[in-house]
């Protein structure tokens, strides 16, 4: 029950409030091994499998580096270490992702921030994601701050 509301959630962003849009959707798990790089697996698994709409569900596992982009900074920040990943959620394509990361560290402080690239894997990485089946994530310059934010777009079926 919880899902299906999270799926609503996600999907109302940037549509009229007196539309509707959902979705079915298709889940995936799958698991990402040591040295490998968080962001750019994930990204690599979108193209390869041609996502055009994807969340991620939810994922566990433990980093060895991570770097993230702290809220309006202009540049990320690299640590070194042994950190838990106790969050990360998002919306991705095959072509853009926009992810947020928190980890631990071993004295329990926990920091989060826009995952970047070079966040390697230490043990393992557990991940379940969920392809949106009919509708399609874009990115549109937002006039008020000049971001390219999130717009969903119902998907095109052949006949």
């Amino acid at each position: 029950m919880l899902f299906v509301v999270l799926l609503q959630l996600v999907l109302c962003v940037n549509v009229k409030a007196q539309d509707k849009m959902e979705s079915s959707s298709t889940i995936y798990v799958f698991r990402l091994k040591p040295h490998e790089d968080l962001k750019k697996s994930i990204m690599a698994w979108a193209k390869q499998h041609h996502i055009k709409a994807g969340i991620i569900v939810t994922c566990v596992g433990s980093l060895e580096q991570y770097s993230l982009r702290f809220a309006n900074q202009e540049n990320g920040t690299l640590h070194k270490g042994h950190f838990e990943i106790v969050s990360l959620t998002g919306t991705f394509t095959q072509d853009a992702a926009h992810l947020h990361l928190a980890v631990s560290d071993s004295t329990g402080q926990t920091i989060g921030g826009h995952l970047l690239d070079d966040n390697f894997i230490y043990t393992t990485v557990e991940i379940a994601v969920a392809e949106l089946n009919d509708v399609v994530f874009e990115r549109e310059t937002d006039a008020t701050y000049g971001y390219k934010e999130l717009a969903i777009r119902r998907r095109n079926r052949k006949p």
